[in-house]
């Protein structure tokens, strides 16, 4: 897959190991946004928060990106008194993707996922007590009954089904565009991935699926998703959506395929790998 890989200039540390004067970069959020500017995707590159004239609410070290010390960082929801760097302002994450680096992008979905479960994990969920943060891993502890909380990852898959060389794609009732895309849902206990794969489709367009295949997968921080891509072709049934997830769902041929998702979606580079493997179908009509 063309996705770049997250450790490509970035290399993960629990406890910091770098000197306090030398500037770090900041993951810097605000509920659901992050600050960086929007001419030319950089994020801020300071000493400590003191800089913005802001303190963090709560602050998780990184690593090293590029070499420098990185923090993930959240700041209160009012921040009319953050010294806000010129160019710079808080934006959804989704619509900086086309903004910032790739590996900037990609360390920014580890970030916002790392400082909700430290803002999550707070306090132990077996007995309540107020849980600290291991230095050898990323995981909160619990001092009294000693349970470990790591950092929340939900396992989805998501299919591109071909059938005489027509691509399934289903029209969801929820979401802020109600586009068509891809068969997708959280993988349950006790499943295989393929398994998933099989019961998402039948529950969602009721129709079975044959020669499931691995495709990819992509880290999707919208929370906290891992999503792990595939490809199936159609065995049998008539398609009958669910009507609660799934309001309508279609074989599109090739040359009549419904607005694309970005990029920023493993959906999007599914679709890529049909109209790349399905294309000379058209041609040859």
């Amino acid at each position: 897959m063309p996705r770049e890989s997250i450790y490509k200039q970035y290399i993960p540390e629990n406890r910091p190991n770098h000197e306090n004067d030398e500037k770090s970069y900041w993951f810097i959020f605000n509920s659901s946004k992050m600050l960086a500017n929007v001419e030319t995707g950089q994020i801020p590159l300071v000493k400590d928060l003191n800089e913005l004239n802001t303190t963090p609410l709560r602050k998780v070290y990184l690593g090293k990106f590029m070499g420098q010390p990185c923090y993930a960082a959240e700041v209160d929801t009012e921040v009319e008194s953050i010294n806000i760097p010129e160019g710079m302002a808080f934006k959804d994450l989704r619509t900086l993707y086309t903004i910032l680096d790739e590996d900037v992008y990609l360390l920014a979905g580890r970030a916002v996922q790392i400082i909700n479960w430290d803002k999550n994990h707070q306090f132990c969920g077996k007995c309540g007590t107020l849980t600290e943060t291991m230095d050898e891993e990323m995981a909160k502890i619990c001092p009294e009954c000693g349970f470990i909380s790591f950092t929340r990852i939900s396992p989805a898959v998501i299919t591109a089904i071909v059938k005489e060389g027509k691509l399934l794609m289903a029209k969801h009732n929820y979401g802020q565009y109600r586009r068509y895309g891809l068969i997708a849902g959280f993988v349950e206990a006790g499943e295989t991935l393929e398994e998933a794969v099989e019961r998402e489709i039948m529950e969602e367009v009721g129709i079975k699926v044959k020669n499931i295949e691995y495709f990819g997968s992509q880290s999707w921080p919208y929370p906290h998703s891992l999503m792990i891509g595939f490809t199936a072709e159609y065995e049998s049934g008539e398609i009958e959506v669910d009507g609660k997830e799934i309001a309508h769902a279609k074989w599109f041929e090739f040359d009549d395929l419904p607005e694309m998702p970005s990029r920023i979606s493993i959906a999007g580079e599914l679709i890529d790998w049909y109209k790349e493997n399905y294309s000379e179908d058209i041609s040859q009509k």
